[in-house]
């Protein structure tokens, strides 16, 4: 059992505690509550947005970041909630199209999508929130598990915009099948997306987390800084034990792969 899954155990039920921006909750004796949520603004196809995206887009990627945070923490995704500053016909429409396509691609009930458009006043610019709701037994959360020792690898292609032009399909950034399939290789402990912090903040973040200090190699394949943006990639901790091994089945998910450095 991970140390939150130990806090979340010691909690008076539906007390929350919050850890690298994801949300417990301890609703029974063996079962969490777990929230991620993400939001977009001045990206879109309206008049004043800073960056033109197209809806569809803009829907897919903006529940990839709190998606993708909450399996990574070992929950499964039961409810998606959208709350979209713009009118439902045409931008909201759009958005939840791709929306949707993306819970689809996680396996996520269509039942299980809600939200809310605005209706009463007219917008120039993109606005969004996405929230995505999920469940784990006590012993299935990952956050936390990794130790001294642990190796830390890079799994995806670094990349946000404005630096970077791409799609939710661009070859080699993270994708939901992607990160299940690495969280089930053996060795592996646990993972941590990257977002807008950058690969070293979040490379320090997790550290910080358990308690160790990290250890980075001189061959890194982005910047230090490079942000993550929608959660294009993801770091992994792997045990050190078997860890080459460990590598060649991560690298078989057909991402980018890159040892960063490790715990210590």
């Amino acid at each position: 059992m991970s140390p939150l899954a130990r806090r979340l155990a010691a909690a008076t039920p539906w007390t929350v505690v919050a850890e690298r921006d994801v949300s417990y909750m301890r609703v029974a004796d063996d079962r969490v509550l777990v929230v991620a949520c993400d939001s977009h603004g001045g990206l879109g196809p309206k008049s004043h947005d800073a960056i033109a995206v197209e809806p569809a887009i803009l829907g897919r990627f903006a529940l990839r970041v709190p998606l993708l945070e909450l399996i990574a923490t070992g929950a499964t995704p039961r409810l998606v909630v959208d709350a979209l500053a713009v009118e439902r016909d045409p931008t909201g429409d759009a958005i939840i199209a791709g929306i949707r396509a993306e819970a689809d691609a996680a396996g996520i009930d269509p039942a299980g999508i809600t939200g809310s458009t605005e209706e009463n006043v007219a917008t120039v610019a993109t606005g969004l929130g996405v929230t995505v709701i999920g469940d784990a037994p006590l012993d299935r959360i990952r956050v936390g598990r990794s130790a001294s020792g642990c190796v830390v690898f890079l799994l995806g292609r670094p990349m946000s915009a404005p630096r970077d032009v791409f799609g939710p399909d661009e070859p080699g950034i993270l994708t939901v099948e992607a990160l299940r399939s690495a969280l089930s290789v053996p060795g592996v402990v646990e993972a941590l997306p990257i977002g807008s912090a950058g690969v070293a903040a979040e490379f320090a973040a997790l550290g910080k987390t358990v308690g160790c200090r990290v250890e980075t190699t001189d061959d890194w394949p982005c910047e230090p800084d490079q942000s993550g943006g929608p959660s294009t990639a993801a770091l992994l901790t792997v045990l050190p034990d078997g860890a080459a091994d460990t590598a060649r089945r991560l690298a078989d998910i057909g991402l980018p792969l890159a040892r960063l450095g490790s715990l210590q």
